[in-house]
């Protein structure tokens, strides 16, 4: 238990207000100062929170270092990964204990004319190197001396001699682009400052392409440099101007065309630029103005595009179309359908290779992998889609490769207990081999279970829960619930193995995920229902499912505890808000709780992109009145709040430290409560904290034993 004295005198952040005014409301704001960065008595006031923190937590120490060596004991720190084969070399990267990252690695290999043994991985050992092995980028080396680490990319020319990567030692999410010759192990001179997610070679390998974000953080450019000259020369090949739409590209599956996708969570454009014609231009495929969510594939040795889109089919419908039937006024009632839409499932995208097409699907709130034969394809005569079946009834298969020249597909599958697979399937026969489990020490998955129940919202909505917790379990009376939600963005809360979470469940907790409204479990439909003005219901979806745990005798209604991240994040100020007294403490990673004030300011990193999620609180006053009555910071009311942890990071891009720092404050000054309310800021980390598998271990380590000893559940059981 925290000693109250210590609790007594949190850091204060001093009231200077100033006055935020949209469509005649006026909102005062003692705290906005907090945003000054670079102010000493931000940093100052940061610093003091941390030590405040550390104070009110320090008897917690002992829990963390339990845990962080548990998840150290039970991770085969020396591993590798299954070799991928890329034109004529197996690429895999290599993890050594005591190394917090990864080394990318490479062999050379071998063909002959049996195309099961020159695609069948080689079998490395993880304690040895091979003696042709090479080194492409060791992280560790890499990260030695730097605050901070993150690979943002990399990409191969296609004689695979030169290697682009970028490196980012701040967290900002804005990378140095470098280029390394293979054949020599140096670098050449080409280095780009300023360069986004998402790297490329022409085919030529004379030129790699590459995005760099504005003054937001939006990825706005695509630019071409040509190696051996000046960056500041480099070609502009793309610019998107709509602040509301995210740039990005990709590679056509034969590697010859560079597919430019500019996107929104509503809509989306893709343009194409033919990288082997000289003085191609980029010819537009498929326009913004349909207000299709879509994405694109060209058919190799065709001249027809493979399209998977909304056109009156909400969870997406896979069409063909010739590239002439494309552009402006392109007429999506006339491409030819391959796969027809589905209201119970969601076709997530598409892939190629030279037999089949592969699709990515949803169906059962499940992601699964399927198969079409390229022969007949959307005539007639086209073959059923073939899925492979696995033995979990909730479970991830994800595709992972796909190449036009490759006998194989490679298929990552995992479930709440079954440590990540790696799968590859045999195109001509659908024939499963196993590579790769990953390997646990001291687990034994029969002491476990995973379940789905179902909650019902106020409206009637059923909400899906998945409750995990030890097969030994005493369910006949109530028990500890750390229960976990995001519920934005469509992204959905999929089955996967996680090794920090048994700690959780060997202490007698019961660890549940509501897939509430927002995100894409259950379609488009189940997102669309939790955005914009609809988005009130991902917060009572959350709150009833507690409640629906509390009301089938599964949670011990003292001793819950809430967990959500970023978007998950304003999940938790909006419960803490709404339904303080069902939750003995809150954790909030990275939270958008002052969500209104960020999205009102499209200066600010992300904003205008965000106003296809929320709503444009700028232009319409029913946006910026439902944005209000529900965003965290706006909602600080008097009353008595649990225990809260706001856990941040100062360089965070994506949610900025100050809207954690300014809730923690209102929280201090508006609450009528004795719980203590912390906030802990990484100084040297990003979005997802810390960099290295060890400081996101203890991080980790840090939020449970937060969680455990609020519920009472430090010892194992």
């Amino acid at each position: 238990m925290t000693d109250p004295s210590l609790t007594a005198n949190p850091p204060h952040a001093a009231q200077r207000p100033t006055t935020r005014s949209f469509h005649g409301d006026d909102f005062i704001d003692n705290y906005e100062w907090l945003r000054e960065k670079s102010s000493p008595e931000v940093i100052e006031h940061l610093k003091a929170e941390n030590e405040y923190t550390d104070a009110v937590t320090a008897d917690q120490q002992p829990l963390r270092d339990d845990l962080f060596n548990e998840i150290k004991s039970r991770t085969v720190e020396t591993d590798l990964s299954v070799p991928v084969r890329r034109r004529g070399w197996w690429y895999f990267t290599r993890s050594a204990e005591g190394k917090p990252y990864t080394v990318q690695c490479r062999v050379k290999a071998a063909d002959s004319s049996d195309p099961v043994a020159d695609w069948t991985p080689p079998v490395i050992d993880p304690e040895h190197s091979l003696p042709a092995e090479e080194v492409l980028l060791d992280g560790n080396a890499l990260a030695e001396g730097k605050p901070f680490f993150s690979l943002g990319g990399m990409a191969l020319n296609e004689e695979g001699n030169l290697l682009a990567y970028c490196v980012d030692n701040a967290g900002d999410e804005r990378f140095t682009l470098y280029i390394k010759d293979l054949r020599t192990g140096q670098l050449l001179p080409d280095v780009i400052e300023g360069v986004f997610y998402g790297l490329a070679f022409s085919p030529d390998s004379s030129t790699v392409f590459y995005t760099v974000v504005d003054e937001t953080w939006r990825p706005h450019q695509i630019r071409a440099h040509r190696l051996g000259t000046d960056a500041a020369q480099d070609q502009l090949v793309f610019e998107e101007n709509d602040p509301g739409m995210w740039l990005g590209f990709d590679l056509s599956p034969d590697r010859k065309t560079l597919m430019i996708s500019s996107g929104n969570s509503e809509y989306s454009e893709t343009s194409m630029l033919d990288l082997a014609t000289d003085q191609a231009e980029v010819m537009l495929l498929v326009p913004r103005e349909l207000r299709l969510l879509h994405g694109i594939d060209l058919m190799p040795s065709t001249s027809q595009a493979l399209i998977t889109h909304d056109f009156q089919a909400p969870n997406n419908m896979v069409s063909l179309a010739a590239l002439d039937q494309l552009g402006k006024d392109t007429k999506p009632e006339q491409w030819q359908t391959v796969v027809a839409h589905e209201n119970t499932v969601k076709v997530e995208g598409t892939a190629l290779t030279g037999s089949h097409v592969i699709l990515s699907v949803r169906r059962d709130t499940c992601e699964r992998v399927q198969l079409l034969a390229l022969k007949d394809l959307g005539t007639a005569a086209q073959g059923p889609a073939i899925e492979p079946q696995f033995e979990d009834e909730l479970f991830t298969a994800s595709l992972t490769f796909a190449e036009l020249d490759a006998p194989v597909i490679r298929i990552s599958y995992t479930a709440d207990f079954t440590p990540a697979r790696v799968y590859d399937l045999w195109l001509d026969d659908q024939k499963l081999d196993l590579r790769k489990q990953t390997p646990v020490n001291n687990y034994d998955a029969s002491k476990y279970l995973s379940t789905r129940d179902w909650a019902t919202a106020a409206d009637g909505t059923k909400i899906p829960l998945t409750i995990m917790r030890r097969a030994d379990l005493d369910t006949s009376v109530p028990q500890p619930v750390l229960i976990y939600g995001y519920g934005s963005y469509e992204a959905s809360m999929d089955p996967g193995f996680g090794i920090p979470r048994l700690s959780v469940l060997d202490r007698g907790v019961v660890f549940v995920i509501a897939h509430v409204r927002g995100g894409g479990e259950l379609g488009r439909d189940w997102y669309l229902k939790g955005k914009k003005l609809h988005k009130k219901n991902t917060f009572t979806d959350f709150v009833d499912a507690t409640e629906h745990l509390i009301e089938a005798g599964i949670a011990d209604p003292q001793r819950i505890v809430a967990l959500g991240g970023s978007a998950g994040g304003l999940l938790m100020g909006a419960i803490a808000n709404m339904a303080p007294q069902l939750y003995t403490a809150i954790i909030a990673q990275v939270p958008f709780v002052d969500a209104l004030t960020s999205i009102l300011d499209p200066d600010l990193p992300l904003s205008a992109l965000e106003w296809e999620e929320w709503g444009n609180p700028i232009e319409s006053k029913e946006v910026y009145d439902y944005m209000k009555s529900y965003s965290p910071y706006e909602n600080v009311t008097a009353q008595a709040y649990p225990k809260i942890a706001a856990v941040t990071s100062l360089n965070d891009t994506r949610v900025l430290y100050v809207e954690p720092a300014k809730w923690v404050a209102k929280l201090r000054e508006v609450g009528t409560g004795d719980a203590p309310i912390v906030l802990k800021t990484e100084m040297d980390g990003g979005h997802g904290g810390a960099s290295g598998r060890y400081e996101s271990w203890k991080s980790r380590a840090w939020d449970y034993a937060f969680a455990l000893e609020s519920l009472g559940c430090a010892k194992l059981i």
